[in-house]
């Protein structure tokens, strides 16, 4: 295959190539998401570790509260404790990462009640953390159950949910059960938010839902609900395009998401990334009270033992409730990485780019230039892909196109190595029998398109067996004259090899060959005439051998000439060998057509002796008139070489 049509042909894989990872994309392979997940991972932990808003404070129910304070749940009355100090502190607004589904069974009242003593003047715990509900800038928490409807009613919605340009289908998340606080709470709170962490299907939480549905109403996520509280706004807008939900808008703020109502997070790098207070100190009122002037505080918990830990591209043991302050801390700072409107045509574009790109790096002749620009159009990539996500805050799929140019490099690279090994199996058949082996290793190792048709000086030999016809005549078999011609063309053959000769072909009893060609030899004039030498004195220990066999002797004549000639591969497809053609061939073939005449060995033309380096003794024969050449051309014989 010539190089165009091998262009060709990798292109033709490159965009067989294209249209399979682009269905792959329209049909969400999950192991390319699976891909993609881990890639944008690698992403974050290679950014590092980013200033997180001063503004929120994790108030954590830490072991050594738990030590302290009793196994959790802890009583309200000590939860309304808290609360007060937060609020006797300055702070801005709270948010409880934590539900309160059943009544405090802890409470004096609910003890006495149990046993029967009159429970008047008895402290009820669930209405003094009620009370610290409307005391308190408190935004309490519940819990979204997607697997089974339950029996709690869902919370009241302290917000209007204006959804718009919205199809008949419903994108945000549908729960089928609300595990809410008891009644007595969820009345006092000002407002109420979920604290679920939904996580990638590799358990990783790398977005969390800003909305939810429920029950036909739309409820909010804690961290989205204390935002909005902050801002004092009580619309909010869900803006739908083609593909599901573009937006939500509080007041001025527009918060991109994924079609699911999403936000992506944009985490700030390990866990402990914002301040934490334990909630022993809170509790005992030890803490920094200027820590918590005006801050944002989430109550939720760092211990093991609760089960609140989640896994996040930073850390597989990440505190659940600093996933809501991560996400408070991107609204706030409207620093939010998500997927625009045009995500979706651009990853297809990109994986086509891709694709072509790595095609075109590897279809240049060079390898080393090839592979180097592989290695730099993979590099810039990348670093697009990076800069876009955490400079432009846009994010694409990492995993399509780079799979795709890794795709088209192992299979073109592959299809290169075949090629290439294809190309020395073939120089190897195709030389195997006229050059040594050592010229074919040569061949092989120089890279270089040993078929490719050129024009060049050679040296060509045409020799002859005299009287042929005759001798032939005189075997009873044919299987007999073929032993006896082997007998002389295999050393005939072997001499031109070891003079580096390459043999063109066997024509009967006649040999063809030329130097210079397919690899340069400088003295190649000198070569055919010594070759040809050669064998006049090989040819005598082949006879003395026939006559002690009562075999025909052999007499042969050569004839060699030295001119341009078009030189390579040639014939029809599939049929075809590598040899030269032009008047130079034709020229050789004469003057050994002229040694009968004039009783000489070996004749050759003046270009020949005239490109001859050594010392040999030579004989003027004539000046002669071949055949279809105009100018007559100049002969000599080759007696030997001269002694010096």
């Amino acid at each position: 295959m010539n190089r165009v049509g091998m262009k060709l042909f990798t292109l033709m894989i490159a965009l067989s190539l294209i249209a399979l990872m682009e269905w792959s994309y329209l049909s969400q392979w999950s192991l390319m998401q699976h891909i993609n997940n881990a890639l944008i991972d690698y992403a974050f932990q290679y950014r590092g570790e980013k200033r997180a808003d001063d503004r929120i404070v994790i108030v954590d129910v830490d072991e050594r509260s738990l030590a302290k304070l009793g196994q959790w749940p802890w009583s309200r009355d000590k939860i309304a404790k808290i609360l007060y100090h937060l609020r006797d502190a300055g702070v801005g607004i709270i948010g409880l990462d934590m539900v309160f589904a059943e009544e405090d069974a802890s409470s004096p009242d609910k003890i006495a009640t149990s046993i029967g003593i009159d429970k008047k003047h008895l402290k009820d715990y669930d209405a003094i953390l009620a009370k610290a509900f409307q005391e308190t800038p408190t935004i309490a928490g519940f819990v979204f159950n997607f697997d089974a409807p339950t029996e709690d009613e869902a919370p009241p919605v302290n917000a209007i949910y204006i959804q718009r340009n919205k199809g008949n289908k419903e994108m945000l998340l549908q729960a089928k059960g609300v595990i809410a606080n008891i009644p007595i709470l969820q009345e006092s709170a000002y407002s109420s938010g979920s604290f679920n962490t939904l996580p990638d299907s590799d358990g990783v939480v790398r977005s969390v839902p800003l909305l939810f549905s429920y029950d036909g109403c739309v409820y909010p996520s804690l961290s989205f609900e204390m935002v909005r509280v902050l801002s004092g706004e009580k619309r909010v807008t869900i803006d739908y395009d083609q593909n599901g939900i573009s937006a939500i808008g509080v007041g001025e703020m527009t918060i991109p998401t994924d079609a699911q109502g999403r936000l992506f997070v944009n985490y700030r790098g390990g866990k402990r990334r914002y301040r934490y207070v334990s909630a022993l100190d809170i509790y005992n009122n030890t803490f920094d009270k200027g820590m918590i002037k005006g801050a944002i505080v989430l109550i939720g918990t760092s211990a093991a033992g609760l089960l609140d830990l989640r896994a996040t591209p930073f850390d597989s043991t990440y505190p659940g409730v600093e996933v809501h302050a991560n996400a408070i801390d991107n609204l706030l700072n409207s620093d939010i990485i998500a997927s625009p409107s045009y995500a979706k045509g651009a990853d297809m574009v990109a994986i086509v780019v891709s694709v072509l790109a790595i095609w075109a790096a590897l279809s240049l002749r060079w390898i080393l230039l090839s592979f180097g620009l592989v290695v730099l159009i993979l590099g810039v990539g990348m670093k697009c892909y990076y800069d876009w996500m955490f400079q432009e805050h846009i994010l694409l799929n990492f995993a399509y196109p780079l799979i795709s140019a890794l795709l088209t490099l192992m299979i073109l690279t592959f299809v290169r190595i075949y090629q290439e090994y294809r190309q020395k199996e073939l120089i190897r058949q195709k030389f195997a029998k006229k050059v040594s082996p050592q010229v074919a290793k040569e061949l092989i190792q120089s890279g270089k398109n040993a078929f490719s048709t050129r024009q060049s000086e050679v040296s060509i030999f045409f020799s002859d067996i005299r009287n042929f016809t005759t001798i032939s005549e005189q075997f009873g078999s044919a299987s007999a004259l073929v032993a006896y011609l082997n007998s002389y063309m295999s050393p005939m053959s072997e001499i031109i090899i070891k003079r580096k000769g390459t043999i063109d072909k066997y024509i009967g009893d006649a040999i063809m060959a030329y130097w210079n060609a397919p690899l340069a030899v400088a003295d190649h004039a000198d070569q055919a005439v010594q070759s040809a030498i050669e064998q006049l004195e090989r040819l005598k220990e082949i006879n003395r051998e026939l006559r002690e066999k009562n075999l025909p002797k052999i007499e042969i004549g050569i004839g060699i000439h030295t001119g341009e000639a078009i030189v390579g591969e040639m014939g029809s497809e599939g049929r075809s060998d590598y040899t030269v053609i032009g008047d130079s061939v034709n020229l050789a073939s004469r003057i050994e057509g002229l040694c009968k005449r004039y009783g000489a060995k070996i004749l050759i033309s003046k270009a020949t002796k005239d490109r001859l380096k050594g010392s040999y003794d030579l004989r003027k024969v004539d000046r002669v008139q071949v055949k279809g050449k105009e100018e007559a051309v100049t002969i000599y014989e080759v007696l030997g070489v001269k002694n010096v």
